[in-house]
């Protein structure tokens, strides 16, 4: 069955001086989604908010707050952002720890749960988690910076997971991040992909209205 498509507009590309502003620019336009980038400065370098400032935003909005955790040592950080108000939250597959235990406990805390990978790492090596999991986010991008290039050669790793999923009426959603725009998110959306996390070309476009409309659509 094919899913409905999603855009999740990562305010990481949106105001940092007025995030709440930008958090109201998507819930206006009627999306439902918005994407969260938490960065340690270790697993990626770069370093963007915390659990605060999750907390801070929750209190204006009832978006789905997908929580993506670019962290060495995401659990334990887990209970932080559940209790901030993440909806969703993503590990990644990378940094050693125990991801299923880590998965359990996001759900364990009321919240959906997500497993991620980079470009370099292959679809087998999350291929075990999908069971677990409410949400695959394949980046597409090195993470880290916002403005990279799209990767083309993620598409058939988008193709792979999307296939494994309808073998096994698994019901995740796959996620895509990672210079997404409307050119490179249609590729994604042949490939399988569902939803989309899209910053610059969200925020900056010139009508993100027809952005939204766009991505629906598909």
């Amino acid at each position: 069955m094919k899913r409905a498509s999603v855009l999740a507009p990562s305010i990481l590309a949106g105001d940092h001086a007025n995030l709440a502003a930008s958090a109201r620019i998507v819930a206006d336009l009627g999306l439902k989604w918005i994407h969260l980038d938490i960065m340690d400065g270790h697993f990626v370098p770069n370093l963007s908010f915390g659990p605060q400032t999750v907390a801070a935003l929750r209190k204006d909005s009832s978006l789905f707050f997908d929580t993506h955790l670019m962290l060495d040592e995401p659990r334990r950080y887990i209970e932080a952002f559940a209790k901030a108000g993440a909806n969703l939250i993503s590990v990644h597959i990378e940094p050693p720890f125990d991801h299923a235990a880590a998965l359990a406990r996001i759900r364990e805390l009321g919240c959906q749960n997500g497993i991620v990978l980079n470009p370099d790492t292959p679809a087998e090596a999350v291929e075990p988690f999908l069971p677990l999991v409410d949400l695959v986010l394949v980046m597409t991008v090195q993470p880290g910076f916002g403005g990279q290039p799209f990767r083309r050669d993620m598409l058939p790793k988008i193709a792979l997971i999307d296939r494994w999923r309808r073998e096994r009426a698994l019901p995740f959603r796959l996620e895509v991040d990672g210079g997404v725009d409307l050119a490179t998110g249609a590729e994604c959306r042949a490939a399988g992909a569902d939803t989309f996390v899209v910053g610059t070309a969200f925020f900056a476009a010139a009508n993100p209205a027809a952005v939204a409309r766009t991505v629906s659509a598909w």
